[in-house]
């Protein structure tokens, strides 16, 4: 029965007791203490973008669901999908996030068409029902531009956040305003030229508050195939790994904490950090050969209104 004394949503607060008793408390953080020993062991990770080639090597056999978003005569519906990249873009990532993360299970949500573009109303619903059915860490490396759309991704962010679902977020390549990337609930994400998978950097001024390896990184690409590319699609798999990591051995936390775990242990600039992959998976076998007509520069994925 609520308080009427009491102002809105502060009921729980009244008489702290079990259920606001928490199993983990945040205290001597370390990159030991974060994920040491972890391998993305009991967390699902969403990867909204272009469909993940089910069966590429790099992806280890890993995806355990494919779903497309299509837009019908009364708006966008979730269906089953064929296991297929439309592009490489979404594979891409989900093998960064492997390599780091070995044991996550990924979810392919096919939101993006062959030119790596998509209605935004389709990236809205596939983030919807990524949020919806429970999983734990969402990778966008794609944004909207549109301003129609920016109440309901905001919207949408919350909603995540409220139910403890991480979202990595890319920021767009080139300057100006997109979203979710610019939300302060997301952890958006730009590249760092550095090659080390688990170097990464907190950003004190945001609002992209999370820099990773995104320069000229190699990924695994369509058809079986790698390539080397540059771009913050790239870069936020990477953090998407370290959140993967951190909840599979930490699963009570939320977003906000995960964040701040990410800032707490975040290189220095200039600094090497004396632990990087101890404990932890280490990034899958790529190669980058001639064979690859795929270009060096590889776009970010945009959803139009």
């Amino acid at each position: 029965m609520t308080d009427p004394l009491l102002p809105a949503w502060s009921e729980p607060f009244a008489n702290p007791g079990h259920a606001l008793r928490r199993p983990l408390r945040v205290r001597g953080i370390t990159r030991e203490w974060a994920w040491g020993g972890a391998t993305g062991s009991g967390v699902r990770v969403g990867i909204i973008d272009s469909g993940l080639e089910n069966d590429h090597p790099d992806l280890h056999g890993r995806v355990v669901e494919n779903v497309a978003v299509e837009i019908g005569a009364d708006g966008p519906i979730v269906v089953a999908d064929e296991p297929r990249d439309l592009v490489g873009h979404a594979t891409a990532c989900g093998a960064i996030i492997v390599g780091m993360a070995p044991d996550v299970e990924l979810v392919s949500i096919r939101v993006l068409g062959g030119d790596l573009r998509g209605k935004g109303t389709a990236f809205a619903a596939g983030l919807d029902w990524a949020i919806e059915n429970g999983i734990r860490v969402c990778n966008l490396s794609l944004s909207s531009k549109s301003e129609a759309l920016f109440p309901v991704f905001h919207e949408l962010v919350d909603d995540a956040y409220f139910r403890s679902v991480a979202l990595t977020s890319a920021a767009n390549n080139v300057p100006g305003p997109s979203y979710p990337s610019l939300f302060s609930s997301v952890f958006s994400v730009a590249a760092h030229a550095e090659p080390d998978p688990f170097r990464f950097y907190y950003n004190p001024a945001p609002p992209v508050e999370f820099g990773a390896w995104g320069v000229d990184v190699p990924i695994a690409w369509r058809e079986g195939r790698h390539t080397v590319a540059t771009g913050n699609s790239f870069a936020a798999p990477h953090v998407a790994g370290l959140v993967a990591l951190i909840l599979s051995k930490h699963p009570g936390l939320a977003p906000f904490e995960v964040k701040a775990i990410l800032a707490s242990v975040a290189d220095n600039p200039g600094r090497r950090h004396p632990w990087r992959t101890r404990g932890a998976g280490r990034p899958a076998s790529v190669e980058a050969g001639p064979e690859s007509d795929e270009p060096r520069e590889a776009r970010q994925g945009t959803a139009s209104g």
